[in-house]
């Protein structure tokens, strides 16, 4: 592991909650069953308060704004009103009539223009009368309006109440008689538009336009009713100043018409992050402008409407810092609140937990004591609470951890008593071999063969058999143990066994268990004999699936599937067989030396058929391989 790794994994192994002293584990409860309320208490007051005064200042601001709108529905609806009078002031048709009539004769004959005197007079009277016309409409609505009039051959004629007409009026009225070209009598509203004053000056203002038509509905001319954004201030002031926001009406189409900040006028934002999410005619929202906007200063609230007259939306953006700013202070202070709450808690749990951590601190140093070995150790017990009672079984655990080291010693005495006495009482093994073969001497010299041959095999099993019980054997060692046997079951029984041995070279020398194949063959013997006159034994091994599989069969008698499966069970289950069931003993001691050694899945399985014989399957992983010879046929047919 890296050591930066190993670094940060011991750093935060000891901030875990388990591993920590119980001192700190107490303050640090302490404090957080203080800190944890107050913080989610504040933190709800907090949102729940700007929550409130969130809806609160939309509902108003919806209704201010709903003002504006009647407001500003007035205005352009007297605008409108003043683009209609042409058509019902016979006066201002006919002065019109008279400048169509006047230029048309040089439209018919150009190069004919007269400049004397009496065509001066004529120009000028039509102009003046147009002009006091346009004087008396402005008279009547006030304001910053500049009106143009223009006849059907594109001559103007222009009045401003407050000054500043437009430096290119020819530009502006091609832009006009091109949007009004299938408008007919019906005007129309025209959003704000940057323009040149005459004044040398940079002016904005949103437009109504219309057609003058006479009489007989033919257009004599077209008049436009400009406004400047500036006479909307007033209106939007008392909505800016209470609100502490910004104001901005757009059109359907996204350009601005209106902005209290006076920044892109005439612009369109309908392409923005903003206009896409007034998609319902009013409501609220809380927006974050981007960081290219021009109003970029954090989260705002959104109020806005719609007109229903023009379609207009007026927009009330509110920074949501002044909405929340007494909020800010509540929590602020709710805050303070919590920090000296959490010091006072800080302090009173130092103390308390020091309090109840103390006696633990003695006691474990007591424990420190008792390790090193030192048992006349106690624990004086003051109080009669949780750690009095823990001391007072400390002590008890120490005087009979005493009582039981005095056993222990007692036992341990009796016991090397006994180890001598069954030392002393032991009879040698190898006394045992050479009583045998003093027997079987005896027997040879008295011409006895078959006794001094049985006497050589059981001396032979019984060395292998007392040779480190415990320990392992080649498989071959294994074969040949069995086939000694078996020998010997033919001198009792005067051959009646055959031992058949299949097992391929390469498995004679992997290592198992000693004493694992004679006790199968023993069982089988055993149990399986029936009135046949020779009963056939097998051992057949093989290798399957990284394991050393080998099958010991017989031909005898068998058992019926129930005692079958009674003999599976207590094999499997370490229990000793009942009488009724056959075999089982030896089995249950190979099986379970294979399953202790080896784990699950090792072990033996028998199966049987009652009348035909019993197979025994036993299982093992391999040891080692070996290239010695196969060992395809292993009899015990000896005759006496």
């Amino acid at each position: 592991m890296p050591p930066f790794k190993r670094s940060l994994r011991l750093m935060f192994g000891k901030l875990r909650f388990a591993d920590m002293r119980m001192e700190k584990k107490l303050l640090l409860v302490f404090v957080l069953l203080i800190l944890l309320p107050l913080s989610v208490i504040g933190g709800i007051s907090y949102s729940s308060y700007s929550r409130s005064i969130q809806n609160n200042t939309a509902a108003y601001s919806q209704k201010m704004i709903g003002q504006v709108i009647d407001r500003l529905d007035d205005y352009i609806r007297d605008m409108t009103a003043l683009s209609a009078m042409p058509s019902y002031m016979e006066d201002f048709k006919n002065n019109l009539i008279r400048s169509n009539r006047y230029y048309q004769q040089y439209t018919a004959a150009p190069g004919e223009e007269n400049t004397g005197t009496e065509d001066y007079a004529l120009r000028l009277s039509i102009q003046r009368g147009l002009e006091d016309n346009m004087n008396f409409i402005n008279a009547l609505k006030g304001g910053d309006s500049s009106i143009y009039v223009f006849d059907s051959y594109g001559n103007g004629y222009s009045s401003a109440a407050g000054g500043g007409l437009r430096l290119d009026v020819a530009g502006s009225y091609r832009s006009w008689i091109e949007k009004t070209q299938d408008s007919g009598g019906e005007a129309l509203l025209l959003p704000t538009q940057e323009f040149r004053s005459n004044l040398q000056s940079t002016r904005y203002a949103f437009t109504v336009v219309r057609k003058v038509m006479d009489g007989f509905q033919n257009t004599v001319g077209l008049i436009a009713v400009d406004t400047q954004v500036s006479t909307l201030q007033k209106t939007f002031a008392e909505l800016d100043q209470v609100t502490q926001g910004r104001s901005l009406v757009v059109d359907p189409d996204g350009v601005v018409i209106y902005d209290s900040g006076m920044q892109g006028l005439g612009t369109n934002i309908g392409s923005g992050d903003l206009f896409p999410r007034l998609r319902e005619a009013h409501g609220s929202f809380v927006y974050t402008p981007s960081s290219g906007s021009a109003a970029s200063s954090g989260k705002q609230l959104v109020v806005y409407d719609t007109s229903e007259q023009t379609d207009w939306k007026i927009i009330l953006s509110i920074p949501l810092g002044a909405l929340t700013r007494d909020a800010a202070h509540t929590r602020n202070a709710t805050l303070a609140a919590i920090a000296v709450v959490t010091l006072v808690a800080l302090l009173s749990s130092i103390f308390l937990s020091s309090a109840l951590t103390r006696p633990l601190d003695g006691m474990m140093r007591l424990m420190k004591r008792v390790q090193r070995g030192d048992l006349s150790v106690r624990f004086v017990v003051r109080r009669k609470d949780e750690i009095g009672k823990l001391g007072s079984q400390f002590n008890f655990m120490l005087v009979r951890i005493e009582e039981l080291i005095a056993d222990i010693y007692r036992i341990e005495a009796q016991k090397k008593e006994a180890e001598l006495g069954a030392l002393q009482s032991q009879i040698n093994p190898h006394f045992v071999y050479n009583t045998l073969e003093a027997i079987r001497m005896t027997a040879e010299l008295n011409d006895d063969s078959d006794s001094a041959d049985m006497i050589a095999i059981l001396g032979r099993m019984l060395r292998y058999s007392t040779g480190d019980p415990g320990g392992d054997a080649t498989v071959r060692e294994e074969l040949e143990h069995a086939a000694r046997y078996v020998d010997l079951l033919n001198y009792r029984y005067r051959g009646r066994f055959r031992l058949n041995v299949n097992v391929p070279g390469d498995l004679l020398d992997e290592r198992l268990p000693r004493l694992t194949l004679q006790p199968i063959i023993e069982n089988a013997a055993y149990h399986g004999l029936d009135d046949k006159p020779l009963m056939l034994l097998s051992i057949d091994g093989f290798r399957e699936a990284g394991l050393l599989h080998f099958r010991v069969s017989d031909n005898g008698c068998g058992m019926n599937e129930a005692a079958l499966d009674k003999l599976n069970r207590a094999i499997a289950a370490g229990l000793p067989p009942r009488k009724r069931v056959r075999g089982g003993v030896g089995l249950k001691n190979v099986h379970h030396r294979l399953a202790l050694r080896y784990g699950r899945g090792c072990g033996l399985r028998v199966s049987s058929e009652e009348g035909r014989g019993t197979f025994v399957d036993l299982t093992l992983p391999p040891w080692s391989s070996g290239d010695a010879g196969s060992l395809t046929e292993m009899e015990g047919d000896h005759e006496n």
